[in-house]
């Protein structure tokens, strides 16, 4: 009877450990990923609306039947493997305010790397190979086209930029990576579908601007991402005022992506 006692009490330590574990990973604030999964996935999702049929195939073989939207997350799952992290500078660049982009830094940029594997691609002289670069070039075409992937290098990309988001702890850049457009309550074929309406005109200059402009749009955004009230609170106000801005750079990235992917494909 004693020693029943015991292993009762042991379950019931193990069972509270548990319990304090959970509450301890329920309190904690949710890690942004660079768009978030569905602005990913609906820049990846624009791109295939916008490809030819040939490079829509030709693409598909490339990534061994996963289409371009359920891979555009691939470079953030793997965030956490070690030997991945020398690929956590290619996500992001840093532009000064007032100033231009000069070179990359030893460990690579956005920049860098958005080149490095369009030109592999369009070569097939890889790196590594031919589904490693086109996962890279479709997250990366995204991140570049998020205005705080483009950072001032002073607050790690608005990481720093404390706020309230809906009343609960956030930082700027996730409220900008993710919080907007999950406050939508769409999927991303959803969203796809609403944001989706470019014009043949808009789609041709877009596709015609270089990866350069790309980063100088997204600079032209910092002074409005940057405009929060004293209290940090942002909510149905924020949203209101920026959601068009973070649905033009989504509708652009994958018109962009489509443009590269079409070249090169089909």
């Amino acid at each position: 009877m004693f020693i029943i006692v015991l292993i009762l009490k042991e379950l019931e330590m193990k069972r509270i450990s548990v319990f304090i574990a959970l509450s301890i990973l329920v309190s904690l604030p949710k890690l942004g990923l660079s768009w978030g999964q569905i602005g990913h996935r609906v820049v990846g999702q624009v791109a295939m609306n916008h490809m030819s049929k040939k490079a829509n195939k030709n693409v598909l073989a490339a990534l061994g039947n996963e289409d371009v939207a359920m891979v555009a997350n691939w470079m953030d799952f793997i965030k956490s493997e070690e030997d991945k992290s020398f690929m956590s500078p290619w996500h992001y660049c840093t532009i000064k305010d007032g100033e231009h982009y000069g070179h990359a830094p030893e460990e690579g940029d956005i920049y860098q790397a958005i080149t490095k594997f369009t030109e592999e691609l369009k070569t097939k002289n890889f790196s590594v190979d031919e589904a490693y670069a086109l996962k890279v070039l479709i997250h990366l075409v995204g991140d570049v086209h998020q205005p705080l992937h483009v950072g001032n290098g002073t607050d790690r990309g608005g990481n720093d930029v404390k706020v309230k988001f809906f009343w609960e702890k956030s930082n700027i850049h996730r409220v900008w990576d993710s919080g907007m457009i999950d406050k939508q309550q769409l999927s991303y074929s959803e969203y796809t579908q609403w944001i989706d309406v470019a014009s043949k005109d808009e789609v041709a200059k877009w596709q015609s601007a270089t990866v350069m402009q790309w980063m100088d749009e997204s600079v032209s955004f910092r002074e409005s991402v940057y405009s929060i009230p004293e209290n940090k609170n942002l909510s149905y106000q924020y949203v209101h005022d920026h959601i068009g801005q973070v649905n033009e750079r989504l509708l652009k990235a994958g018109i962009r992506l489509a443009g590269i992917l079409n070249e090169i494909y089909g």
